[in-house]
């Protein structure tokens, strides 16, 4: 029987334990962080720019970090699901707002695009739009929750 156990002690230490025919080896495993200049490139967003607003890597880091406790997408989604126009453009144009803060222009670009739709107080074209905010968000969160 082969079975093969992760442990981890911290985010840079990872133990793969291997057990097989009742003999057991534990080696370390390498284990790769991203660090927020590399999350940011990954997710095609304008780190430099945001350096200069925010004067460091580890506020970058720890207010990216809080992008993922941020409702706007969630409410964004709800609003359109329910047809409710007021209520998405308020949703769009706060998810913008914080994108551009932290310098997430791919994120931000869409984002600006769909309030502008939503500001003419329609639903009609918010659909593209949407799915292009969707696409980004979840690049964008994938990459935040890759960094150490």
């Amino acid at each position: 029987m082969l079975r093969v156990q992760q442990n981890a002690t911290s985010v840079n230490d990872t133990f793969v334990t291997v057990q097989c025919h009742g003999y057991e080896k534990q080696r370390k495993a390498e284990l790769r962080v991203m660090t927020i200049q590399e999350c940011y490139q990954k997710m095609g967003a304008d780190y430099e720019d945001v350096l200069k607003r925010l004067y460091s890597e580890s506020m970058i880091r720890k207010f990216a970090r809080m992008f993922l406790d941020d409702d706007s997408y969630p409410k964004l989604e709800d609003a359109l699901k329910k047809e409710n126009v007021a209520e998405a453009f308020r949703a769009a144009h706060t998810l913008k707002g914080v994108c551009q803060n932290l310098g997430f222009t791919n994120l931000y670009q869409p984002a600006y695009e769909l309030t502008e739709v939503l500001r003419a107080g329609t639903l009609e074209g918010s659909k593209e739009w949407f799915d292009r905010v969707t696409e980004q968000y979840n690049i964008t969160i994938d990459a935040i929750r890759a960094v150490g």
